[in-house]
């Protein structure tokens, strides 16, 4: 009867460890990734959209974003304040399990400063989010004169 009672919390405690390890494995999923072509190509700086969303369990944030393509990428907030819209870098970008979060022209968004080559229409340039639980999530941003 004490081993059948052992091998039943053993098996348990194993279960909790297989749960624990897949809700480590979940990753935000990002869809309709693209950056937005300059009107002239001599700008320094592009922008970058997408939908993120967090389907796992536990909450997710995005604390920072590379690209071996740009020299600098950050995470920005376009806001309207007494009728001028203004531009602040964001530090974190939580996602709640089960949600999503746009990065859409007008409000959040991607910036990429110094590209190293031209980005040319369809191009797809990688930049890689930085979570904040350590792991990275590297993503194809199409480029394009406008929304997709």
């Amino acid at each position: 009867m004490n081993r059948r009672i052992e091998m039943i919390c053993l098996s348990a405690v194993l279960m909790a460890c297989v749960g624990s390890a897949r809700a480590a494995e979940c990753l935000p999923v990002v869809k309709g990734a693209w950056v937005r072509l300059p009107p002239v190509a001599a700008m320094p700086m592009m922008a970058g959209f997408a939908r993120i969303e967090n389907p796992c369990r536990a909450p997710a944030a995005v604390v920072g974003a590379e690209s071996l393509a740009f020299a600098d990428v950050s995470l920005h907030e376009t806001r309207e304040e007494g009728g001028v819209s203004r531009m602040r870098e964001v530090e974190r970008l939580p996602i709640a399990p089960g949600k999503a979060v746009e990065l859409k022209p007008g409000g959040l968004h991607l910036m990429l400063h110094g590209a190293y080559a031209p980005v040319a229409m369809g191009e797809k340039p990688v930049i890689t989010l930085k979570l904040a639980d350590g792991r990275a999530l590297p993503v194809a941003f199409e480029a394009r004169k406008t929304a997709p």
